[in-house]
């Protein structure tokens, strides 16, 4: 049993690309934190009860954090006039186009997580895009609050509460990381139970949060050693390096989450819970008649030659080529549009509707000149083989094929 989960899990990773979306999770996280780290500054003119000491200390931070990603020119010429000005103005301009910005390409990396999640239970097309995305922009909300106060301390460790709250020395010592890794773990589990279009028990959620949780801290040791021996010191990135690690550490980040919520899909396929298994049922149903409409319209297509098809208002033009694939990667509400859509004549009816006019002309000359015969108008024009004259026994000429265009 647990080889099929493994090899379940190992397989939902191929087929849905988790690396890749891992990587599209990770640009979208980091393209969103100087903007929102921009905003925050700009929120602190409007604070003047913060005091000016907590304000000189962020100005300080957020120009060493811009040191490593900038060359000393650039500090002094871009980061330093930009985040006093911020500071001291205020920067409505700022405050509304940088949070703009940091919400949707935040929210954009969430959703990344919902929609592979909602495939991977093979739930694709249960919820709708505008509903994912004000569930992935709540979730950002919640998650920039939870990493707020969880990544500061996951980085700085115990020493950082110590210093908070001194005289609970024991207490931080004995309870900081059994807190840390179970409010990561609700966290965790909290992200794959919502992700799901049904609701099932969120226990079992559970064991995908453990193993993306075991896997975050084993990829960052990993990455660690490799950043040491590669960004640290001199090296080609020069003053990239910095970014490139954040980027990488976010990538690897997404990466365990995205594993983890295919454990879970894997577990839910071997033992399904009622809700899901209810929800996939009635999805392949859904499924199965689109695919039978597709197949039908297809069929028609086939059949519908020369003037019925034209004269028959009603019947919606066939989609294009291999519309029988569809059903295996699109939703059946998808489907369907894409079914009943009006199309225009394409490019291989009008050439089979000036090749056919070319056999019937063909035949015409025949009848009037040696009786060679009546050819069909779609049969002759793609099927010269089967769609020879036959000569009956008393001399007249007659076709030998009737079959219908395939």
């Amino acid at each position: 049993m647990a080889w099929l989960l493994l090899k379940d899990t190992v397989n939902s990773c191929m087929e849905y690309r988790v690396l890749g979306l891992a990587a599209e999770a990770a640009f979208f996280t980091l393209i969103s934190i100087p903007p929102l780290l921009l905003g925050l500054i700009g929120s602190l003119g409007y604070l003047d009860w913060i005091g000016a000491d907590t304000v000189d200390t962020l100005r300080r931070n957020a120009l060493d954090a811009s040191a490593t990603v900038l060359s000393d020119k650039g500090v002094d010429q871009l980061a330093r006039p930009l985040i006093d000005d911020v500071i001291r103005g205020g920067g409505p301009d700022v405050i509304s186009l940088g949070f703009a910005l940091a919400l949707w390409s935040g929210s954009r990396a969430v959703n990344v997580f919902i929609d592979t999640i909602t495939v991977m239970y093979g739930l694709d097309g249960r919820r709708g895009i505008v509903k994912t995305r004000l569930l992935a922009f709540f979730l950002y909300l919640i998650a920039l609050v939870i990493g707020a106060v969880a990544l500061p301390l996951m980085v700085a460790g115990p020493d950082a509460a110590l210093r908070l709250v001194p005289q609970a020395e024991w207490v931080v010592s004995a309870f900081y990381w059994p807190v840390v890794l179970l409010l990561s773990v609700v966290f965790l589990t909290t992200l794959y139970h919502v992700s799901v279009p049904v609701r099932s028990p969120w226990r079992e959620d559970v064991p995908g949060a453990l193993v993306a949780l075991v896997m975050w801290v084993v990829c960052s040791f990993l990455l660690r050693l490799y950043l040491t021996n590669t960004v640290e010191g001199p090296t080609i990135y020069g003053s990239l390096a910095a970014p490139v690690a954040v980027l990488l550490w976010i990538g690897v980040s997404a990466f365990a989450v995205l594993v983890g919520a295919a454990v879970n899909a894997a577990i839910d396929h071997v033992w399904p819970s009622v809700a899901t298994a209810a929800a996939r049922r009635a999805n392949e149903r859904l499924r199965e008649e689109a695919a039978k409409q597709v197949v039908a319209a297809a069929a028609r297509r086939r059949r519908g030659a020369g003037e019925e098809a034209d004269e028959d208002g009603d019947l919606p033009d066939a989609p294009a080529e291999f519309p029988e694939r569809w059903t295996k990667f699109l939703p059946p509400s998808d489907v369907r549009g894409r079914l009943l859509r009006p199309r225009g004549r394409d490019r291989h009816e009008t050439d089979r509707d000036e090749a056919g006019s070319g056999g019937a002309d063909h035949g015409e000359t025949g009848r009037n000149g040696t009786g060679a015969g009546i050819g069909d108008q779609r049969t002759g024009a793609h099927e010269a083989g089967p769609g020879h004259v036959a000569d009956r026994p008393d001399g007249s000429a007659a076709t030998a094929d009737t079959r219908r265009r395939p």
